[in-house]
Order: structure tokens, then C-alpha cells, then sequence
């Protein structure tokens, strides 16, 4: 099982804070998973301009690549200006349209302010759901104040988190074994 987590953000550190707890979780919990990390803080990308993803090349393609062959992905992203960041739209646009198809998506969200609670339902799920993947069906809201010296201090945030890894992998493995079993009625 291949899983990727994405941090869908080349500035700031709460995002990259949760995500490192996720990978630690993951990694300690499930070691059987291949666990891949992509922070967009660390790799120059290309702007989408409607080429296929195969066509691009260095970091673009990269990313583009390993999203493509995950079988599940953990999203974490902060919350700018009421709206996702542009690098992780840019990262949508790059793909194409069925490009998680088949996969899990789950994700956690970090805001300075309760007041964008719904900038995931607004804005990330249509996309998520329009690319056809199949999401996790809660997600974390994280903020400001469940930080403290880049670290998580909200217990029941760790707990919220404990329970997306777990989700995630659970639902992965469900969805493989759906496929198998369907793929195996099939005489070809």
C-alpha cells in the first residue's frame, strides 16, 4: 500500500508540524505501508498549462508521478485568504481530471481562526469529489490555538489525527480488497 501525504504548502510551519505527527503515526503504527512525503515547501514546481502530467519534468513531475501511483494520500494544508493555498490548486490543475480515482483521500486543515471552518467543505471537497476520489469522511480542523512552540498541544487533536491515520489505512485496505473481488467475477 502506497500512501502519500502532501503538504499543500510552501510557507508556514503548523501544517508541516501535523504532518510530521501523521508521518511519525503512520510510520510507527503501520510499517508495511510505503509511506512517501511530499512538502511543497521543498520543491520548485511548474505552474499547470494543460499539458498532460507526463509531460512535465523535475519536481512537477515528480509529485505529479507519485501522486498518480499512491493508493491513498493525506492531504494537509493551511487555510490563506478564506481559500486553499495556490501551490496545492496547482497540484489539482496538474493532474488530470480522474486522477484519484480509486484512491483515498483523507486530509487535516490548519487556520488561524475558527471563522474558516468551511473553506474544506467549500472548496476542497468539490474538488476531491469532482477528481472522483474517494474521501475520508471527517476530516482535522486545527488552530491557531492548538499550537504551542511547533508542537500540537490540543489532546483531542492528536486523538482526531490518530483516528484520519487509522481511517485512512483501513479504508484503503477495504477498497483494495472491493476491487479485487470485483476484478476477480471478470474472466480476462
Amino acid at each position: 500500500m502506497k500512501i502519500v501525504g502532501l503538504s499543500g504548502s510552501n510557507v508556514g510551519s503548523k501544517t508541516r508540524t501535523t504532518m510530521k505527527y501523521v508521518s511519525e503515526k503512520l510510520t510507527s503504527q503501520y510499517p508495511h505501508v510505503d509511506w512517501t512525503f511530499i512538502d511543497l515547501a521543498d520543491y520548485t514546481m511548474q505552474f499547470s498549462d494543460g499539458r498532460n502530467y507526463l509531460d512535465y519534468d523535475g519536481d512537477t513531475a515528480y509529485i505529479t508521478k507519485t501522486i498518480m501511483e499512491a493508493d491513498a494520500i493525506i492531504i494537509g494544508t493551511p487555510i490563506f485568504q478564506a481559500s486553499i493555498p495556490a501551490t496545492l490548486k496547482n497540484v489539482f490543475d496538474l493532474l488530470p481530471i480522474n486522477a484519484l480515482q480509486d484512491k483515498i483521500v483523507s486530509f487535516f486543515v490548519t487556520a488561524g481562526t475558527s471563522k474558516h471552518f468551511l473553506i474544506p467543505e467549500t472548496q476542497l471537497k468539490p474538488i476531491l469529489s469532482y477528481m472522483k476520489a474517494q474521501t475520508v469522511s471527517t476530516y482535522v480542523f486545527i488552530e491557531e490555538k492548538d499550537f504551542m512552540n511547533k508542537e500540537i498541544i490540543n489532546d483531542d487533536i492528536i486523538f482526531r489525527l490518530d483516528a484520519l491515520v487509522e481511517d485512512t489505512v483501513m479504508l484503503t485496505d477495504t477498497y483494495k480488497r472491493i476491487r479485487e473481488e470485483k476484478e476477480s467475477m471478470y474472466d480476462f
